[in-house]
């Protein structure tokens, strides 16, 4: 019954994850989390053990996903990247922040960010997106419908927006893409299908890196992580082929409703442990 469980938790994951761009951290961490108080057989979790063994989920996640998206030619790699080169260390920092969080801070400060994430999704369509002009660097991506969009971003900027993206990931295990994509979208122009399959091949690239920190430290519960795996992996591949027939709008709404009520979760069960 539990490996069942633990399976459909990485297939949520998974397919949630790779749908959003977020890359499942944000199902698997709070689940895990949950798991702690309400079996005693995962009453070995702890804010690290969690975090370590979600990210550990996320290279899974992000190579499946990353995979899907190749086939759709959605992923700008030259962007992912440039993206890397400050989320890479920045997850070994967020592994080094997360190593003395107790349980209720952990969860408050989770939540409190996945709200105001989705607060941020909230308000995208009364913002408008920088200015593409004068970036160092600009793209342009040709939808299915023949339209162009273009986008850009400065690497300097990208590259310390980045760094605080690979932070959270590392000390959240969350993958960064909850953060990155809407970053994406509003400050860089990007569209949403190219913003949510770049940030995947990004958390890829970011999960591996910080996975790595978190199993030299011990923070890998292998016996989970074998039974989610399979899930999640399934369950990208899943989320890659929902997210291609979704429209744009109606992928960030489902988006903000999911991330407010997960925020809003953890906060409670964070409050209620103090």
């Amino acid at each position: 019954m539990v490996w069942a469980v633990l399976f459909f938790t990485g297939l949520a994951a998974g397919t949630l994850g790779s749908l959003m761009g977020l890359g499942g951290g944000i199902i698997i961490v709070p689940a895990l989390m949950f798991f702690s108080v309400l079996s005693p057989f995962f009453a070995d979790i702890t804010p690290q053990t969690a975090v370590g063994t979600s990210l550990l989920i996320m290279i899974f996640t992000g190579l499946s996903s990353t995979l899907a998206y190749m086939k759709q030619k959605t992923v700008d790699y030259m962007a992912g990247g440039i993206f890397f080169i400050g989320s890479g260390p920045g997850a070994l920092f967020g592994v080094w922040l997360n190593k003395d969080l107790d349980v209720a801070p952990f969860l408050i400060l989770f939540g409190m960010f996945v709200v105001i994430v989705s607060f941020i999704l909230l308000i995208r369509n009364k913002l408008n997106p920088l200015p593409i002009k004068g970036r160092g660097v600009r793209r342009t991506y040709h939808t299915e419908t023949g339209m162009e969009i273009e986008y850009g971003f400065t690497p300097f900027i990208a590259i310390v927006i980045s760094f605080c993206v690979g932070m959270f990931s590392g000390l959240f295990g969350i993958g960064g893409g909850s953060l990155m994509v809407p970053v994406m979208i509003l400050l860089f122009g990007f569209p949403p299908h190219l913003a949510v399959a770049t940030s995947m091949f990004m958390v890829l690239l970011s999960a591996f890196v910080s996975s790595i920190s978190h199993i030299a430290l011990g923070n890998v519960e292998w016996l989970y992580a074998f039974a989610l795996i399979p899930g999640a992996w399934i369950g990208a591949k899943a989320g890659a082929a929902i997210n291609r027939r979704l429209e744009s709008n109606t992928l960030v709404t489902v988006l903000r409703i999911f991330l407010i009520i997960i925020g809003l979760r953890l906060m409670w069960q964070g409050f209620a442990g103090i």
